[in-house]
């Protein structure tokens, strides 16, 4: 049978706070090795033998992000398909988007793969013999996932009991007592929510266990926009359509309900990279216990973990931390409540602050900006445009913009001017005119943007034009 693997991005990743934002989410952070989550997730689907198209689902406003971490990942060229959502769901809308799609542009018997977007996988042959297994069972007309061979009791997981390769039931996450009973009976396994299955089994499965669920995702898939390019797909749903998907995780509106479900058991390095305290550990150990990332100095200090990006990081007689230090946000917590990093973000998230969705520097389809400064009626930029790209012809209405290439060569519409500018060459745009910027050249283009005006949110923008169909 056919195997088309899905990956599910979607979550802010909050636990990993303030690495992780709602823009730049888990999926994309940086590893200690090169590359990202996402990005190995890929390959390793990729890669699998007789695999020629993946799918991804994932929000809309990540889809040049994804696009990127793909073409990094020096994975085998593969068709892509994209089913963006405008908001997310929770999974079970998720898989049932992949469902309805591979069903009906696949076929029914063809089997789905589903994989997060955010797991690191050490042994990828253990992993690709595993999915092997699991073909066996799905071309059984089986529902099929992977259980995780535990290496402790572990409280922030959940489980799966199984007798040989049935399953016989999902566990919430339990408490410590409970995990460690668990872990000693053998036969339970962490739920690593990676499953298989034929298309036509889910979709009839969801429709006899969560038949709104799929009747919302079926009537979202059909009026989605479609474009297509060389090698890409994507599926843009309508937000009117989506909000009616009932938001549910695929666990309890499926999984758990679910009759004659198999389990391969996988034993493969696997980890969710959940909290800082499971990153930290692909980190190499000192003798002392502690693992760094940067900068760092140190005087009796046992067993913290350091993350210093633009500064040096000192720490002395302390033990058991956790120290995030990013350019604009500071995480100190102790190991023991790595989990509850995610409460700073919800709160942050509530007020509506800036340090829960961006970083200083923002990633967009065509670069990146980072902001250097800002303050009353002001704000300094370093924007940098990847070779042959270009911002959407735009407008403000509260602010003018002054632009100095540092590097690099603009093509700029101002107005009603077209010119070109190297280094140290400048121009000024007036409030609400419409402008420009683009880079024509082979290397990547630097400049500084000095912003100055009523108001200065990036919200404040007109869209004339967009290569990217943003709005």
């Amino acid at each position: 049978m056919h195997i088309v693997p899905v990956i599910i991005s979607g979550g802010a990743g909050s636990r990993l706070w303030p690495l992780s934002r709602e823009a730049h989410p888990k999926p994309f952070i940086e590893l200690p090795d090169g590359g990202t989550l996402i990005g190995r997730t890929y390959k390793r689907a990729a890669q699998l033998n007789g695999v020629n198209t993946v799918v991804t689902v994932t929000n809309r406003d990540h889809l040049f992000l994804t696009a990127d971490a793909y073409e990094a990942s020096t994975a085998p060229e593969r068709a892509n398909t994209f089913l963006l959502e405008p908001f997310g769901r929770d999974t079970a809308a998720a898989v049932a988007l992949a469902t309805v799609h591979v069903a009906e542009s696949h076929g029914e018997d063809t089997l789905l793969l589903i994989l997060p977007a955010d797991h690191l996988i050490d042994d990828e042959g253990a992993f690709e013999e595993a999915v092997q297994e699991a073909e066996k069972f799905a071309s059984q007309q089986r529902i099929t996932t992977f259980g995780i061979k535990p290496k402790g009791p572990e409280t922030g997981f959940g489980y799966i009991e199984c007798h040989e390769h049935d399953v016989q039931r999902f566990v919430e996450k339990p408490d410590l007592e409970t995990a460690k009973q668990y872990v000693e009976g053998g036969n339970f396994f962490w739920n690593s929510g990676m499953f298989m299955f034929p298309a036509g089994l889910m979709r009839n499965s969801m429709q006899e266990l969560c038949p709104e669920v799929l009747s919302a995702a079926e009537a979202a898939y059909q009026s989605s926009k479609i474009s297509t390019s060389t090698l890409r797909t994507t599926h843009e749903v309508g937000s009117e359509a989506f909000s009616a998907v009932p938001s549910i995780s695929f666990d309890y509106a499926v999984m758990e309900k679910a009759a004659n479900v198999a389990c391969v058991a996988l034993d493969c390095g696997w980890s969710d990279i959940g909290s800082w305290a499971a990153l930290s550990e692909v980190h190499p150990s000192d003798e002392r216990g502690n693992r760094v990332s940067g900068e760092t100095i140190f005087h009796e200090v046992e067993n913290c973990f350091v993350q210093a990006e633009d500064r040096l990081v000192g720490l002395v007689g302390v033990s058991d931390l956790l120290v995030v230090d990013t350019p604009d946000a500071l995480l100190v917590a102790h190991k023991d409540n790595a989990q509850d990093v995610k409460h700073l973000f919800q709160r942050l998230r509530s007020e509506g602050s800036e340090a829960a969705k961006l970083h200083r520097t923002a990633h967009r389809p065509w670069g990146t900006y980072t902001v250097l400064e800002e303050g009353d009626r002001f704000k300094i930029k370093r924007i940098e445009v990847k070779p042959g790209a270009r911002l959407s012809l735009q407008a403000h209405h509260h602010r003018s913009e002054h632009w100095i290439v540092v590097s690099g060569t603009a093509k700029v519409v101002n107005g009603e001017n077209e010119i070109l500018l190297s280094t140290n060459q400048s121009t000024y745009i007036p409030c609400g005119h419409k402008h420009r910027l683009e880079n024509p050249g082979i290397l990547p283009l630097v400049l500084i943007e000095v912003q100055s005006g009523d108001y200065l949110g990036e919200d404040d923008i007109i869209r004339f034009d967009d290569v990217y169909g943003r709005n």
